[in-house]
């Protein structure tokens, strides 16, 4: 048998019958699944310096596994010194196995590294089912080797889902393991 990651498994085989009797779906194709985790770096010291952009990139491929793209600005902002096409960040798009990898990889070794940690905030939803995680240093993953990096930067972890509410949302990311302190979230219909 082909080799299938483990939250792929528990999601089909734990996840969808919680969900499922959660909130009375008739049908299992109306429960939420996790359609692409989205993974954005700022590097706007990029501007001026090509080496931080070219890390930026090894260090994203590294984190995630698959080779990360530069995200080049879209207009001219004189008050940044900033030109249309100029490299502003790098970004990686993960789906299927590479994306419950990476997300398996975050719950259990990355966000325990973070110090002090209690949990990831509730208040990251956009209202369409869609949540975003900011971490404040890459170094949290075990990939990167502190010694070799020469700068600090945090991204921002999106997780898109197919679930119509932030409530369903949220259920679905707790199911998968996602550590939230706190549950604020009211029902949005």
């Amino acid at each position: 048998m082909a080799y299938a990651p483990r939250l792929k498994n528990k999601y089909k085989e734990e996840i969808v019958s919680a969900l499922k009797e959660k909130f009375q779906y008739k049908s299992v194709m109306q429960v939420p699944k996790l359609q692409k985790i989205a993974i954005n770096q700022g590097v706007g010291a990029g501007v001026t310096d090509k080496k931080i952009v070219e890390s930026a990139i090894l260090e994203l491929t590294t984190i995630t596994g698959q080779q990360a793209i530069v995200a080049k600005s879209k207009k001219d902002i004189s008050n940044f010194k900033l030109r249309k096409g100029m490299p502003v960040g790098v970004r990686v798009t993960l789906r299927d196995s590479q994306m419950y990898e990476f997300l398996d990889r975050l719950i259990s070794v990355a966000l325990p590294r973070i110090r002090d940690f209690k949990g990831i905030n509730d208040k990251g939803f956009d209202g369409h089912g869609n949540y975003t995680l900011g971490i404040s240093e890459q170094i949290i993953f075990p990939e990167i080797n502190i010694d070799k990096i020469n700068k600090i930067q945090g991204m921002d972890i999106t997780f898109v889902t197919s679930a119509g509410t932030d409530l369903e949302a949220l259920e679905l990311l707790k199911q998968f393991g996602l550590p939230f302190k706190n549950h604020n979230i009211v029902h949005n219909g």
